[in-house]
């Protein structure tokens, strides 16, 4: 046989033509098979060369432009025998070269983060091997491994199934049918069939939606059906985070202000110089290259990247850049209990029966317990969803060994848990004769039973045993324990009727709150967001809970999913705002009160685990997975997945996140109140003192390269402020210059403007053009160098201590030796500088000083009036 033709020939021939057996593959096997099965992996775009990187680099018009003056200057330079025209083209075009290779640099470092990451979210799958079931990378699977489904989970190849309980698949990723298709894997087909047609097989990225199976890797990566698709398909574009297209914006009013300002400059110099059109034309260009923060978006993508990294160590991966802008401004986080406010070790605590453990009910019950239950058998224990770990390892305690009695008692027939159902049944045989065993919801199995389990037999269920069952479940649910109804009967058929079924008993769960999570609970009121717990849990056991971890005072936050079946839309909106506690919600309910939050105007983030969650993880502003507990469809919609499922790490995530976007909103207050420095001052000592230079080309570049990247980069990666959770979470429809951050550009930079203009013309009149210049070109790096102190935090700079960043450290370093080195060697006569005197040195000293005090003082101004503090 082919591998083509696998839907066309029995399982035993698959099996024998990949030879496996029903253990899986063995580890020699899946070794001696690694290397073929790579060879069909979907490789990654090829990385651009550096002479493309270059280019992307310099391909903008200013930049072009800048090339093309400097060419000129050398060749006018060389037709003039002038060395000096020479010397400044050579240095613009090693500025441009240098700054061209910085931004290769980011962007080759932007990259490597974001392939770092790639690979901590690479998708997992449960393959069977030497008789264990375990979790591996999916680009990890061999020609042949047995892949284990259950409803949540990817298809991470194209599977034959071997085995197949009720098995229904969405295909839509590659049919484009929204209905889900039933599988089997016992159908055999003669004749050729189109894959949409293949009931036997399944196919990479189609999603379990119920039942479960287990298939033979029949195709990997580039031979899989979506896999051909994805090779014709290479060529994608990157789109730009909101975030990206806000600078972008801004970068496009700024270029053409400052275009609008350098014209101006160009024809005021050809009036005051008409012999001097060359000189004019470079200062034009030169200032607007200067002053047009070019490298802002590859600077703010290094700050992400860094913070994103940040992140994946602290537990919180992010798949979605766009996730990290919309943190800042979370204000609600939908969380999931289990496993995310609780610890997720779930063990039994309570039971309740009315017969005693030497009877053969308490048998049964046990039986129930391991073979209607979906738990894999892996190598370290079982694998499976919490409540049924516990349920399993409760019965292993008496001997009940899952391994031991599904060899023993086979199972024929399922009906799987849903999160409509709430309940489970399985159809066994046991010992020649057919029990139906089931486990739920008490409200959903009790109302399937007729009878009860006693110490004197099998009696009718009455109401008043009913009241019993229901007041001990209560109780069970007041201690904050979830309970599951067990109950069976025997049948002739060979299918499933849940009905008149004999009631066994409740067992009681418990699964403690985290250690952590009274903190982090805490912290989100601090920071002014609402946590709101959905749960199918029980209102009282959800209350208990809730209760507990501080997110709920009182009962009366609390609501069912039955209550708010009958509340009309505006009703739910009102309803959502004073609940924090929902209780027996359906993925419906889930959609609706997400959809109801955001209608109220709150940024939300929904986690979630199981494939039910996906919709409204979906409809959230952020979807938060579950790394340990969730399905593969969960964390494939999730913007961000929690690889610890604990609700601490997604507060950690936020904080973060609001840090991420403060640094960046200082990065540009930073480079956009520099750059005006820059252009204004240039523009109004222009206007002021026609025919006079203000500062060459050269020397305005090297104020830009200077002052422009490291201390971008320095100011995006700050500590965390302290009081930053302390804060109201921003608004959804705030810009980068929102919340005073526009003022503060418009203040500080005009501020900087002043004092580089007071140097100047301090030097002017005073001595002669040469010292002014030269004194300009000081205090305008100096300025910024020392501006760096108060940007670089909300707080006053006599609070914090600025050189525990290392890179505010580096960037320090960096500027203020070039600056000396222009300053104290013959390197200051490349960029025609001259030699100041002490009084010049210390005129610009004091004014560059001075933006530290004036910086404060605004500071001071801006918290009062801008901050929203909570407390």
């Amino acid at each position: 046989m082919e591998r083509e033709e696998c839907y066309k020939n029995s399982i035993e021939k698959c099996m024998n033509y990949f030879q496996v057996g029903s253990e899986g593959l063995t580890n020699s096997q899946v070794l001696s098979r690694l290397e073929e099965s790579k060879k069909y992996a979907i490789k990654s775009e090829k990385k651009p060369s550096f002479f493309a990187r270059f280019w992307a680099q310099i391909k903008e018009l200013m930049v072009l432009v800048l090339l093309v003056s400097g060419i000129v200057s050398i060749i006018i330079g060389i037709v003039e025998h002038s060395t000096g025209e020479i010397v400044d083209g050579a240095i613009i075009l090693g500025i441009v070269v240098m700054n061209a290779i910085f931004g290769i640099f980011q962007e080759r470092k932007s990259e490597k983060a974001i392939e770092n990451l790639k690979k901590m979210t690479r998708p997992e799958t449960i393959v069977l091997r030497d008789g264990k079931c375990e979790k591996i990378k999916t680009c990890d699977l061999v020609f042949g491994d047995i892949v284990c489904l259950s409803a949540g989970s990817i298809v991470p190849a194209d599977l034959r199934l071997v085995e197949s309980q009720n098995l229904k698949v969405k295909e839509s990723a590659l049919t484009g049918e929204s209905e889900a298709v039933e599988k089997n894997a016992e159908i055999v087909y003669n004749d050729d069939k189109q894959i949409f047609d293949r009931k036997n097989c399944v196919f990479q990225s189609s999603v379990v939606e119920c039942g479960h199976g287990k298939g033979i890797v029949e195709k990997l990566g580039t031979e899989t059906e979506i896999g051909k698709i994805a090779e014709s398909l290479k060529e994608e574009k990157k789109s730009l985070t909101p975030l990206q297209k806000n600078i972008k914006d801004i970068g496009k009013i700024l270029t053409y202000i400052i275009l609008l300002i350098a014209g101006i400059t160009f024809v005021l110099e050809i009036i005051a110089n008409p012999n001097e059109i060359l000189k004019a034309f470079l200062t034009a260009v030169a200032i607007s290259v200067a002053a047009i923060p070019e490298s802002l978006p590859a600077v703010i993508t290094i700050i992400m990247s860094l913070g994103i990294g940040k992140l994946s160590k602290q537990k919180a991966i992010v798949k979605k850049m766009h996730a990290v802008e919309t943190l800042g401004a979370c204000d609600v986080i939908c969380s999931d209990k289990t496993g995310t406010i609780t610890q997720n070790k779930m063990s039994v605590e309570k039971s309740f029966v009315f017969f005693d453990k030497d009877s053969e009910f308490f048998n049964q019950m046990l039986l129930c317990m391991q073979l209607c239950n979906n738990v894999e058998i892996g190598q370290n224990g079982y694998m499976g969803s919490a409540t049924e770990l516990a349920i399993a390892n409760f019965a292993d305690k008496f001997g009940y060994k899952k391994e031991n009695l599904e060899k023993k008692y086979k199972r024929i027939a399922e009906e799987p848990f849903s999160s409509q159902r709430k309940m489970m049944s399985t159809l066994n045989v046991c010992e020649n004769e057919k029990v139906c065993f089931c486990k739920g919801a008490i409200d959903r199995v009790l109302n399937k039973c007729k009878f009860f389990a006693s110490e004197s037999g099998i009696l009718p269920l009455d109401d008043k045993t009913k009241r019993i069952i229901f007041s001990e479940n209560e109780k069970m649910c007041n201690d904050a324990l979830r309970v599951v109804c067990l109950a069976y009967k025997k049948t002739n058929l060979s299918k499933i009727e849940e009905d008149e079924f004999v009631f066994l008993g409740l067992c009681g769960l418990q699964d403690p709150p985290r250690p952590e999570i009274f903190a982090a609970v805490k912290k989100c009121k601090n920071a002014g967001m609402k946590t709101i717990m959905i749960t199918g849990d029980y209102r009282k056991t959800a209350f208990a809970i809730a209760k507990k971890v501080g997110i709920a005072k009182s009962e009366n936050e609390v609501i069912s999913g039955e209550e708010l079946d009958f509340l009309s839309e505006k009703e739910f909106e009102e309803i959502v705002k004073k609940k924090t506690v929902f209780a027996r919600v359906s993925p419906t309910h889930k959609v609706k009160i997400v959809k109801a939050l955001k209608n109220c105007g709150h940024i939300v983030a929904m986690t979630g685990d199981g494939v039910n969650d996906a919709p409204s993880m979906k409809k959230a502003d952020i979807g938060i997975g579950m790394g340990k507990s969730g399905t593969d469809v969960t964390k494939d919609v999730a913007d961000i997945v929690v690889s610890d499922d604990n609700f601490a790490t997604i507060v950690v995530a936020v904080e973060e996140g609001r840090k991420i976007y403060s640094n960046i909103q200082k990065t540009i207050k930073y480079l956009f109140s520099a750059n005006m420095a820059e252009i204004l001052a240039l523009f109004f000592i222009t206007i002021l003192l026609p025919g006079a230079t203000f500062l060459l080309p050269v020397q305005i570049l090297f104020v830009n390269l200077i002052t422009d990247s490291l201390p971008a980069i320095a100011l995006g990666t700050e500590k965390v402020e302290e009081k930053i959770m302390y804060e109201k979470p921003r608004d959804k429809n705030s810009t980068l210059l929102s919340n005073g951050a526009g003022v503060s550009i418009l203040v500080l930079g005009g501020l900087q403007t002043v004092l580089t203009m007071i140097a100047y013309l301090y030097g002017y009149l005073l001595f002669d053009s040469q010292t002014a210049i030269t004194m300009a070109f000081y205090t305008l790096n100096l300025i910024q160098l020392f501006f760096m102190f108060t940007a670089r935090t909300k707080e006053s700079i006599f609070r914090s201590n600025p050189f525990k960043n290392k890179f505010f450290n580096l960037s320090l370093i960096v500027g203020f030796s070039m600056l000396a080195a222009m300053a104290f060697t013959k390197f200051g006569e490349l960029l025609k500088l001259t030699t100041l005197n002490f009084e010049c040195f210390a005129i610009v000293m004091t004014l560059s000083l001075s933006i530290i005090i004036f910086g404060e003082i605004y500071k001071f101004v801006e918290n009062k009036y801008y901050t929203n503090k909570l407390h």
